[in-house]
């Protein structure tokens, strides 16, 4: 007889793969006359299905609820010190370049070199402003996630995979970097 040792949306790590996924189905199977299930299977979305002692539990109980602290991130305009507003026409704000402050006292937060910014900078003032947005890019994606795991029986399966991959992506963000199996890409 075996019971379920995971659930439907749980990350597990799988050890034959080396990879974080998340369980996507429950499989038992049954054998008539018997009460519970005599296996348990799971499908991660990984080509075949696992047991149970091929699967570890995800320990990590990062806290997800910590993405108000980030609503602050604005950009401001820093004077450009090495060149004139002369010398550049094609900056989008000549004599200034952007930086995203991260932080309430405009200390900490993204810069970016003066010779990497003369070489693109409508990229740079691009990248500003998703990393301005992406508090509340992290926003939507939670919800969206949770939709996901309150809705999975529901959900059109366009719909369903957004909310697993936004439920990966915030995996991925809350992962600690000393993860060595963590996940590489959300796709």
């Amino acid at each position: 007889m075996a019971k379920a040792a995971f659930h439907k949306n749980q990350k597990v790590f799988v050890k034959p793969v080396g990879t974080w996924a998340l369980v996507e189905r429950v499989l038992p199977q049954w054998v008539k006359g018997l009460d519970e299930p005599l296996k348990v299977f799971y499908d991660v979305g990984l080509g075949r299905e696992f047991g149970a002692s091929e699967l570890t539990p995800d320990k990590s109980a990062a806290p997800m609820d910590d993405v108000a602290d980030l609503d602050n991130w604005r950009i401001y305009r820093s004077k450009n010190r090495w060149k004139d507003i002369d010398e550049v026409p094609n900056h989008p704000q000549p004599g200034t370049f952007p930086v995203v402050a991260t932080d309430e006292k405009n200390w900490g937060g993204w810069r970016v070199p003066s010779a990497e910014y003369d070489r693109d900078p409508l990229k740079i003032e691009f990248q500003a402003r998703i990393i301005e947005a992406s508090p509340h890019l992290m926003r939507v994606a939670k919800a969206l996630a949770q939709f996901g795991i309150n809705n999975s029986d529901d959900m059109p399966t366009e719909l369903l995979d957004l909310a697993k991959k936004a439920s990966v992506l915030m995996r991925r963000i809350y992962d600690t970097p000393s993860d060595q199996h963590g996940l590489r890409a959300a796709e």
